[in-house]
Parts: structure tokens; C-alpha cells; sequence
């Protein structure tokens, strides 16, 4: 019987265990995929929003600046990227200029610092390749760009040091209320070659005492089984482009459009590793799973891209990508407990600004539940983590020490990336270690250069059998089906 069950370990539910793990809780996080950070959390924009577009007095608003104010120091403790780069909302010619205002005034309203409207002289000493057409721009100081999936697996790495047990690769199949709590009746999928051989998974009951449902596009699914009080989320995609990092300067900060109904229109931003995005759309779907990018979105980001930005190095684009944002009807964070459902707790419809707000989501809702349960601290939380060493951040000296106490540092695996046997090696045995070549791409940038993998992939594959160890016949892309190996047709 566990206090607490969490579904879903995106960035929410990871940051929800890791609060819940400064009380003394048995906790568990149930995630249905190979690796934590394989949804929304893993394609999205990567923005710190500053917090003035969310409308004040909503869940958005309040949480996106508590969450936006705790990142420096998360990310110091946490040891994941994270810059204040600044972010500039363009107006043009055709556009009307009252919509600044407006949006100053809502960030105002909110408790945003330093918001200002700056005329078009100031902008181009700021950022000289903006669009012919920008005429002015609000200015956030505050906002910022992170790596999504580092900040998700700190919060999931350091709550699972902190007690915390993640059940990866098994899928809730059904909720019941019961008299102590929950039954979660689940699914642990088969892997590697039995999943590409189409053998079932084994079925499982877990029981808590509170379920916390963080699931995403699904959390209305889950929601639905338990209470009266429906939820309908529809999944939002937007599409993405991911430009080298010889594109990476083009601007400095991140530049956003006036907004629309749809979201914040397309944007161009730097990343925190030297890139260049663009990005997103917003088409609403129905299928859950629709993370294909189209010709005519991509299409459509290289067209609206040049409204805010002139001259964007499209030739550079090295890869396309689609996420999913839970856009739920009421426009709004669904967050705290059920009215008709003693003990279940809903982090839903985490939508843009989700990631920005999530520190401040885990806080808000393991409060919830600690106040619910009477829940004691933990005087034995353990609240920094150390992330994966990078070699390239060490001056000559220190990388020369490094590499003749560690022969494995010196070896570069990724060319693009420059990314070092050492680093997998950690990738793979540190806490909810890698599994599977996009979950050590997510720690350690192997296969994210411009070759796209070409080049590395087969020889993570040697370290992750090695490693692990596991048959490489078991080696997939990223869970479930998607194997390398499908036999062999010599003997060695």
C-alpha cells in the first residue's frame, strides 16, 4: 500500500514526487513509457515564460511566476541548464499596438518585474536581424529557455534518491475506488525483442491510499474513471523546427508574436545548447498519440517565422519534431482533489505555461496531498543532485587529469556533440538509468547534432549491451517495439 501514486513522470509528476519526497511518504510514479520525460515534456518550445500572457487571477498566471521565480535556484541545486535570456512579444506594422499594452497590463497585474514597451531603435541595437515590419516589442527581462528534458530528469533522479520508486514501462489500464483508497490495475509491456514479437505484458494491481493524476493528454482519461466531474482535453500539436548550431546567435533572445486564441504564435528562439527553434504551431486533434510533423505546418512556420524575424537560416534545420499540449476547455491548470473523489488529486490540462510553472505545480500539489495524509517532513531529504559531467566544461588541465584517471572520457562517441563514452557510461548507471538510445540521447545529447545519430548509434548500442547489460537484440529507440536487431544471419 503506497501513500501517494502518481501517474505520468513528465515534468509535473516529477516534480510533484519530488516535493511529495520531502515528507516522509512511500510514494511511487507510474509511467507508461520506457523513460521519464517521453510526452509533452519532450517536445515543447523549452521557454521560461516570464508569466504577463496568462490571464490574472488563473492557476496560469499565479503558478507560471512562482514557478518562473524558483527556477534559478532549482537549477542550481538540480545542476540542469537553465538562462535568463530575455523575451521580446514583436508588433508590426499591420498589427495594433494596444495588444502590447494589454499584455504589460496583465503582466503587471500578475507581479511580473521589469516589463517595458520598447520602440523599434531600441529593439534592433537588441536583436539586428529582427523583421523590417517590427515596429515595437514588450520586453520581459525574466524570461528564459531551459532543457526540458534535463530539468524533468533532475526532478525524477533526485526524488527517486529521496525514496521515491518509479515503475517505468507499465501502463494504468484501470482506477477503482476502494475503502483504504485506489486499486490501479497496470500493465509492465514487455520490452526489446519479446515486445517486437508482439508477447503481452504482465498485469499488476498497485493500492494507494491517493492517486495524483499528472497523465498528460490522457489525465482526463483517468480523471473520468473515478468522478462525476468530466474532463475533456484535446490534444493541441504543435510542430517544430531544430536549426544547427551554426544558426545558434541568430537572436539572442526569444522572439514571440502578438498571440491569438490558438497560443503564442511562432516563435524563434536560441536553446540553451546553442541551437536555433522555431516554432510552434497549434492544430487540434483527436488522436492522443498524432505527433507526426506535415508539410504544410512545416510549411507554415517557415512562412510565419519572417513576420518576426528576417533572414532565418532555414537551410540549417537539421531535424522537425511535433509535441502535444493538453489544452483542457475551460482555458485553465486543473489542480487539486476531486470534489466526488476522496484522495484523488488533478494536475490536468497542463498546457503552455506548464513547463515554466511546474516547479510551482509539485509544490501546490504535494502540499494537497501532505495536508491530506498529515504528513511529516523528511528530515533526511536530500535536496541537491549533481547532473552528468561534461568533459568540455573543464579547462585543459582538469579534462587531461580526468581523462588518465578515466580512459572512457577521452573517447568521443557523438562527433557532433562531442559527446564522450564517460558520459553514457554515467548515463546508464545513474539513478533510472538509461534504457534505450533516446533515453541517453535525453541525458546526454548523443544523436542531437547534425548527423541526427548517424554515426553514434550503433556504437551506444555496444555500450548500452555492455553496459547494462542487455542482449542487443533488446536495444530499442525508445521503448516498445522500436528494436534494431531483428536477427542474425551469420555467426560470429
Amino acid at each position: 500500500m503506497y501513500d501517494v501514486a502518481i501517474i505520468g513522470a513528465g515534468v509535473v509528476g516529477s516534480a510533484i514526487a519530488r516535493e511529495l519526497s520531502k515528507y516522509r511518504v512511500r510514494a511511487c510514479v507510474i509511467e507508461r513509457e520506457e523513460d521519464v520525460c517521453c510526452g509533452t515534456s519532450k517536445a515543447n518550445s523549452a521557454i521560461i515564460h516570464a508569466g504577463f500572457d496568462a490571464t490574472p487571477g488563473t492557476l496560469k498566471a499565479k503558478l507560471n511566476v512562482r514557478g518562473n521565480e524558483m527556477m534559478d535556484q532549482l537549477s542550481k541545486d538540480l545542476d540542469f541548464p537553465f538562462t535568463r535570456n530575455g523575451s521580446l512579444v514583436v508588433c508590426t506594422k499591420d498589427q495594433d499596438p494596444a495588444g502590447l499594452q494589454q499584455l504589460l497590463e496583465k503582466g503587471l497585474a500578475n507581479g511580473v518585474p521589469e516589463l517595458r514597451i520598447l520602440n523599434r531603435d531600441e529593439l534592433i541595437q537588441m536583436e539586428p536581424n529582427l523583421a523590417d515590419e517590427v515596429t515595437s516589442a514588450l520586453y520581459a527581462p525574466t524570461g528564459g529557455i531551459v532543457c526540458p528534458f534535463h530539468m524533468t530528469i533532475a526532478f525524477a533522479e533526485n526524488a527517486n534518491i529521496n525514496g521515491v520508486e518509479f515503475f517505468l514501462n507499465t501502463e494504468v489500464t484501470q482506477i477503482e475506488k476502494t475503502s483504504g483508497g485506489y486499486k490501479i490495475t497496470v500493465n509492465k509491456k514487455a520490452t526489446g525483442a519479446d515486445a517486437a514479437a508482439g508477447k503481452p505484458g504482465e498485469t499488476s494491481v498497485i493500492d494507494a491510499k491517493t492517486v495524483v493524476n499528472a497523465a498528460g493528454v490522457y489525465a482526463d482519461v483517468f480523471n473520468n474513471m473515478i468522478s462525476e466531474e468530466k474532463l475533456h482535453i484535446t490534444p493541441r500539436k504543435g510542430e517544430y523546427l531544430l536549426l544547427d548550431k551554426t544558426a545558434g546567435t541568430h537572436v539572442s533572445h526569444t522572439i514571440f508574436q502578438l498571440p491569438s486564441k490558438m497560443g503564442k504564435g511562432v516563435l524563434v528562439t536560441p536553446t540553451v545548447h546553442g541551437n536555433l527553434l522555431v516554432g510552434p504551431t497549434a492544430t487540434d486533434i483527436n488522436n492522443k498519440e498524432g505527433v507526426n510533423t506535415t508539410a504544410d505546418g512545416l510549411e507554415f512556420l517557415s512562412v510565419t517565422a519572417s513576420h518576426s524575424v528576417k533572414d532565418v537560416p532555414l537551410r540549417q534545420v537539421i531535424t522537425s519534431f511535433a509535441g502535444l499540449r493538453a489544452h483542457e476547455d475551460n482555458n485553465d491548470f486543473i489542480i487539486g482533489e476531486a470534489s466526488d473523489a476522496e484522495g484523488f488529486f488533478n494536475a490536468a490540462g497542463i498546457e503552455s505555461p506548464g513547463l515554466s510553472s511546474a516547479p510551482a505545480i509539485g509544490g501546490m500539489v504535494a502540499k494537497l496531498v501532505a495536508d491530506k495524509l498529515d504528513l511529516a517532513p523528511n528530515p533526511d531529504f536530500v535536496g541537491v543532485r549533481k547532473g552528468i559531467l561534461r568533459p568540455d566544461t573543464l579547462n585543459m588541465e582538469e579534462r587531461n587529469k580526468l581523462i588518465q584517471a578515466q580512459p572512457a572520457y577521452g573517447n568521443i562517441i557523438c562527433r557532433c556533440e562531442m559527446i564522450t563514452e564517460g558520459e553514457i557510461i554515467d548515463a546508464i548507471h545513474r539513478p533510472l538509468g538509461a534504457r534505450s538510445l533516446d533515453a541517453v540521447k535525453r541525458r546526454t545529447r548523443t544523436g542531437m547534432g547534425r548527423c541526427q545519430a548517424g554515426f553514434c548509434s550503433p556504437r551506444t548500442m555496444e555500450i548500452l549491451e555492455r553496459e547494462v547489460p542487455m542482449a542487443i537484440e533488446d536495444i530499442s529507440k525508445n521503448g516498445g517495439k522500436s528494436v534494431f536487431i531483428v536477427g542474425k544471419n551469420k555467426q560470429v
